[in-house]
């Protein structure tokens, strides 16, 4: 549900310009407030998950979330647009922490590393999400299509809802305990959160990079026709939802720490390809190999801060990961002006180095399960 109404209202994005009457800069600030709204949120909700259990603060974001889609339709103007993207961002961020605090009890309940299995899923409602809204985009007005998206949000939180509410999230060692007063972490356990945070950011910085200039890259620079340039974020989103589906199986077989190395080499051996490629097609190889090693450094690295720090280390190493998604559009644009975009590109490659080259030198920092030694 999360990532088909985030992928929903995304799709809109150019009809909801023309309505407010945006330049191309009043609306990429407004459109800040998403990110904004996010960040600011994430580290509040938390201390949330701690006080009141992290599935009621799921249902809430859930519900904030299907109730503020419907409202950037409503708006004239950049600066009103910009206040409700406030609360939708609030929203989405606040859900994305509560979810997966959720999801870390229960991989540690379940003793398997299913995490990925649960980020396939926002994958695969992005993808729904985008396919359907644009089919609908030329029959339904935003406010009517986000209107349903509302319809669609409420009526899976409400199903979903009832099992949330009807059992108490899996036990936690007590410290972390839901309503238990936590334990003040020591300094290596703060680090060891910010690091987890640094990788999820490496990860974060090469989906927005590709989000928003992948496409651009295919046209501009290959010379590829419009239809096959937006092809290529479908090739990586696919790609990486592929890769999020047999997560656990990998994990199983090769363990965290692997996990994240071969996905780091692997991500930067595909962008290397994807950004200096000669050839369209070699390029959108790239591009999907990069999404299958991108597909689980992200879902590794929050589970093992949640692991360390409950909730808050799922909100810490959360706020860095989207900040990474924040940092990377302008970051290439600015490279791509002092070099070229493809040699911007390549820093998506070295990131993803650098995801792996982290993931093997805190190979001890936390304890392996048996079946991913």
């Amino acid at each position: 549900m999360d990532g088909f109404v985030f992928a929903g209202w995304v799709v809109r994005i150019p009809a909801i310009k023309e309505q407010t009457g945006a330049s191309a800069s009043t609306l990429g600030l407004a459109l800040l407030g998403v990110s904004a709204g996010a960040v600011i949120t994430m580290t509040l909700t938390g201390r949330l998950c701690r006080r009141l259990g992290s599935h009621r603060v799921t249902l809430g974001c859930a519900v904030l979330l299907a109730l503020s889609v419907a409202l950037p339709p409503l708006t004239h103007s950049p600066l009103a647009l910009g206040l409700v993207l406030l609360v939708f961002g609030a929203a989405y961020g606040g859900l994305n922490v509560a979810m997966n605090s959720a999801a870390v009890d229960l991989v540690a309940a379940l003793r398997r590393p299913v995490m990925p299995s649960f980020h396939a899923a926002f994958s695969l409602g992005g993808m729904l999400g985008a396919g359907l809204g644009g089919l609908v985009a030329s029959h339904l007005s935003p406010t009517r299509h986000l209107l349903a998206l509302t319809v669609v949000g409420l009526v899976v939180t409400a199903v979903t809802g009832r099992a949330l509410l009807r059992y108490e999230a899996p036990s936690r060692p007590e410290p972390l305990r839901k309503g238990a007063a936590p334990r003040r972490l020591d300094r290596r356990t703060r680090g060891l959160v910010l690091v987890f945070g640094v990788i999820a950011l490496c990860t974060a910085y090469g989906e927005g990079a590709l989000a928003d200039w992948g496409a651009l890259h295919l046209e501009e620079d290959l010379a590829a026709h419009p239809g096959v340039a937006a092809a290529g974020y479908s090739c990586f989103a696919g790609a990486m939802t592929i890769g999020r589906l047999t997560g656990t199986t990998l994990l199983e077989r090769l363990g965290r720490t692997r996990t994240l190395v071969a996905g780091g080499a692997t991500a930067a051996v595909g962008m290397l390809v994807g950004a200096l490629a000669p050839s369209v097609w070699a390029a959108l190889v790239g591009f999907a190999v990069t999404g299958l090693g991108l597909a689980n450094i992200f879902p590794v690295a929050i589970e093992r801060a949640g692991a360390l720090a409950g909730p808050t280390g799922v909100a810490a190493a959360s706020t860095l990961g989207y900040g990474g998604m924040l940092l990377g559009p302008p970051a290439i644009g600015f490279m791509a002006d002092w070099f070229s975009l493809p040699t911007a590109l390549t820093s998506v490659a070295v990131l993803a180095g650098v995801a792996g080259a982290i993931g093997y030198l805190t190979r001890g920092a936390a304890r392996e399960e048996p079946a991913g030694a």
